[in-house]
């Protein structure tokens, strides 16, 4: 699961254990569950440059790796070689999303690098947007929103790119002419009927035939469904079909396995080249054991061995360097079945660690104290072991869009027997703040002064105690039925959504509590009452800048939290609990009791739950279509008008750090971090140097 940054917001994603990226909302706190640790950064990094580029509606940052020059040369060189297998796998994500991702992006990068015309143009502008786009979202469907989107430039102008480039670098089939090609390629590109979205979760049609991803050809949802339901899907079953595609040969369903001699075989061998090397440079036996297991997992493509790597993974608590590595999260699968690939290579931040272990310390006493019924609660709960970390590298499905938080592994019952980790990523959350707003967000959407100003002192920690409740507490609490099937089987399409509606809950429900400020996370109220002003001011408003006018909600997040937001004040009316309130011709949002909206959030997260544990399909969906996917135009026009007015863009990504390994013959003696300056530049050096797998996969 993840939790992600958002303008003015924090959004998480629930993918087992990450946090998604978020946007950075300019000037203001960043709301809506972030993890970050709020401290200044050292004086060596005060002149560190941030941000470094913009287009279209995004903001590309930087990020730098502290504490790597206290790390010992083996744990430099178990990092190195993490990194790489890493960056081996960044294919897989461009055909996970489209069959014709990969070949879309080598025509890009073609046409980029050596396209032989004008390139002062508004074309040739319109053009290169189009490539950072597709770069940033691994695609042509937007990262967030999963819409298709085009270039600015006309087919003809695209057309005249393509021919004037380079066409020994152009991914030509057999005996095509480039003429041939561009013709092939250029509906792919413009016309919107062809692959219109990535994930569509619009209730009452076939979400797998509708959706534009590869996790699936020639099958429908009810084929998939059945195929499936084959399976054992409760207790300990292992998460089936999270690790391959599903399609029909020759009229017969078939799994096409992602593994060494399967599927995606030519990139997962380079991932397991790099995981070898890194096994004999691992820091103890339980980290060796892990590795092992995931190489073994590779290698088979079983996933009872994922699983048992899932558990020595979250049993390895000792490691400084970690990494995530694998087929992951499900956010796009709209029936949650299929993982991304995704890796994220990291070392523990020891310092900010100490207050979200403050937190996992006290599981138990937050899950006995929930609002849940005591048959939906955790008798013990087990092993959750929460940490800071500094992201050394990001790729696949977590880059260049990251999560803040995460909480992993993402199977129920590995969480509720075996424990789990929880990690918000610190140095990640400390440049979104660097680079936060300056444009007068919180001027322009709070006009309420002690509001304003209580948002401004506590804004930072609100959103990282969140963050941290969310991750740790939220994911980790309650239980499922006996006998009740996973959700992914239970509550489908809308698995994803109330789970992260769940673990948010949780996080708001003790963020007005007491018990923060007995463990010394906070020291007063006041922090837990910026959060209810900044979260349900994103749920209920400002999360819309991220809309165009007419779309309704459809991603899992914004959907999350439009759900919280407007049940709480839907059902808190009578005692105008939160009201819509205008000022000057604008609308604002207004909390009016804080203890009665602690209460309505403890009510919703106990319903919540019992429609998880229960495997409510039908209550699940009441509640996402009723609160959490609508839009009001009027509102939604008004807040689009005011956010032009600010200098911010409703998205942010990174730039990664480049590791460079310091050779005695064929020995690493060391590795050296370098931060490079641009985007475009990165994303062609990783397309020449780590692009594995062919066209058709």
């Amino acid at each position: 699961m993840r939790y992600f940054w958002q303008p003015n917001i924090i959004v998480y994603w629930y993918m087992k254990k990450w946090a998604l990226p978020l946007l950075v909302v300019m000037g203001t706190q960043i709301f809506m569950t972030a993890c970050n640790n709020g401290a200044d950064a050292p004086a060596t990094e005060k002149e560190f440059k941030v941000e470094a580029e913009k287009f279209a509606d995004l903001k590309i940052l930087r990020y730098q790796v502290p504490g790597w020059e206290e790390l010992s040369a083996q744990q430099k060189e178990l990092a190195y070689y993490l990194y790489e297998a890493a960056l081996c796998g960044r294919d897989i994500i461009y055909d996970q999303k489209s069959k014709y991702g990969i070949m879309l992006r080598k025509t890009l990068e073609a046409a980029y690098g050596t396209y032989s015309g004008d390139k002062n143009s508004d074309d040739w502008k319109a053009f290169e947007e189009y490539c950072g786009r597709f770069w940033f979202s691994n695609g042509n469907h937007h990262h967030y929103g999963n819409e298709k989107f085009a270039p600015e430039c006309s087919e003809e102008y695209f057309a005249e790119v393509i021919k004037n480039s380079d066409a020994s670098l152009l991914p030509l089939e057999d005996g095509e002419s480039i003429d041939l090609f561009v013709t092939r390629i250029t509906p792919i590109v413009y016309d919107m009927s062809i692959e219109p979205k990535v994930v569509d979760q619009r209730p009452d049609v076939d979400n797998v035939v509708m959706s534009s991803n590869n996790f699936y050809e020639g099958v429908t949802q009810a084929e998939v469904d059945a195929y499936y339901d084959q399976f054992n899907s409760k207790g300990d079953a292992p998460s089936w079909g999270l690790n391959s595609k599903l399609m029909k040969e020759d009229g017969k369903i078939v799994e096409k396995v992602w593994k060494v001699g399967g599927m995606y075989s030519e990139a997962i061998e380079k991932i397991v080249y790099w995981l070898e090397k890194a096994i004999p440079v691992a820091e103890n036996d339980q980290q060796r054991k892990s590795l092992e297991l995931l190489v073994e997992y590779y290698k088979t493509g079983d996933l009872k061995t994922f699983d048992d790597y899932s558990i020595a993974w979250a049993n390895d608590t000792e490691s400084r360097i970690d990494v995530v590595n694998g087929f992951i999260e499900v956010y796009l699968d709209a029936i949650g079945k299929k993982g991304s690939f995704e890796s994220v290579v990291s070392l523990k931040d020891l310092e900010a660690t100490k207050r979200i272990n403050a937190i996992a310390q006290e599981a138990q006493w937050f899950e006995d104290n929930s609002p849940l019924m005591d048959e939906h609660k955790k008798e013990k709960v087990k092993g959750i072991t929460a940490k800071a970390i500094t992201a050394i590298v990001e790729s696949g499905d977590a880059a260049p869009s990251t999560p803040i938080g995460i909480n992993l592994p993402n199977a129920d019952w590995i969480r509720k027997n075996h424990g789990s980790k929880s990690v918000s990523l610190s140095n990640i959350i400390h440049a979104y703040n660097v680079a936060k707003s300056k444009g007068g967000f919180l001027d322009e959407f709070v006009y309420d002064e002690k509001v304003k100003e209580r948002m401004r002192k506590y804004g930072n920690l609100s959103s990282d105690l969140h963050t941290d409740m969310h991750e740790c507490i939220g994911h980790a609490s309650g239980q499922i039925n006996p006998g009740v099937a996973t959700t992914d089987i239970t509550l489908k399409t809308y698995a994803s959504t109330l789970e992260e509606a769940r673990a948010d809950l949780v996080g708001l429900y003790f963020a007005m509590d007491d018990k923060l400020i007995e463990i010394g996370v906070m020291d007063t109220k006041e922090v837990g009452m910026a959060e209810y002003d900044s979260y349900m001011m994103n749920g209920l408003m400002t999360q819309l800048t991220r809309l165009k006018p007419g779309d309704e909600i459809e991603e899992a997040h914004m959907r999350n939290r439009a759900l919280n937001a407007y049940w709480a004040y839907e059902k808190g009316k009578a005692d105008n609990v939160v009201e819509f309130v205008e000022h000057d011709g604008k609308t604002y949002v207004q909390v009016n009791d804080y203890d009665k909206l602690r209460e309505l959030f403890g009510q919703l997260l106990r319903e919540i739950q019992r429609i998880k544990s229960e495997g409510d399909y039908e209550a699940g969906k009441n509640l996402v279509e009723t609160y959490g996917v609508k839009v009001n135009p009027e509102l939604h026009e008004e807040v689009l008008t005011r956010y032009k007015t600010l200098d911010a863009k409703p998205y942010s990504g990174f730039i990664q750090p480049k590791l460079v390994p310091v050779m005695e013959g064929d020995k690493v003696t060391d590795v050296k971090v370098e931060y490079p300056e641009s985007f475009f530049g990165q994303m062609m050096e990783y397309g020449k140097n780590y692009g594995y797998l062919p066209i058709h996969n």
